[in-house]
């Protein structure tokens, strides 16, 4: 039985992949990097530091990852306003509430980022508590983020159900142990995800009736 729901952010209930993609796009231009040889699917579900891992060769020496990270999420503050939740976002996780499943957020951007997306759902208040990259020695695809959910919830592992858009999030989640809900996952997410679904409009059902 699923006693508790743990949410992703990004691309789950905040169509925020934009605006982090146009906070680094902006940034690199700042400095004169090109990222133009890299999809745009290349850092989704992607934590600041693995983007950093990924470009800092092509940023300049001296530049330190505190303050190309701290440029990125003031970008991301600033233009906050244009963010869109993701359709029946909110009025799920109010359902949810009354149905009195316990919900928190497991997410891999900063907490200042993750404050933002849940002040744009309005629904900061529902949750339980929320853990962002900031609260973890380790994110998502690392199965530690959901693992201290667990523990701070004090269910057992299948007793949570967590939905995520991305592999590194499922990987994470489905190697803490909880059950999985896949959202418009694009890829071979199959064998780590228990469900797939296109709507969050198919939560209720899901954990009334399937699970």
């Amino acid at each position: 039985m699923i006693k508790a729901v743990a949410w992703d952010i990004d691309g789950t209930l905040v169509d925020s992949e934009p605006l982090h993609l146009k906070s680094l796009i902006l940034v690199c231009e700042k400095y004169n990097v090109d990222i133009s040889d890299l999809p745009n699917e290349y850092f989704i579900g992607v934590n600041l530091h693995g983007v950093w891992e990924a470009l800092q060769k092509r940023f300049p020496v001296g530049l330190k990852f505190e303050e190309w990270a701290h440029q990125i999420n003031n970008f991301y503050l600033a233009n906050s306003s244009t963010l869109i939740t993701m359709p029946h976002a909110s009025d799920i996780i109010k359902e949810l509430h009354i149905m009195d499943i316990s919900q928190v957020a497991v997410s891999n951007s900063n907490r200042l980022v993750v404050d933002i997306n849940l002040a744009a759902l309005g629904v900061s208040k529902i949750f339980n508590f929320s853990l962002s990259l900031d609260d973890v020695k380790i994110g998502k695809p690392d199965p530690t983020p959901y693992k201290i959910a667990a523990k701070k919830l004090g269910l057992k592992p299948y007793e949570i159900l967590a939905v995520e858009d991305s592999i590194s999030g499922i990987v994470s989640a489905q190697k803490a142990g909880l059950v999985v809900a896949a959202l418009n996952v694009r890829g071979n997410h199959e064998k780590a995800a228990d469900f797939s679904i296109t709507s969050l409009k198919e939560m209720i059902n899901l954990i009334t009736k399937k699970i």
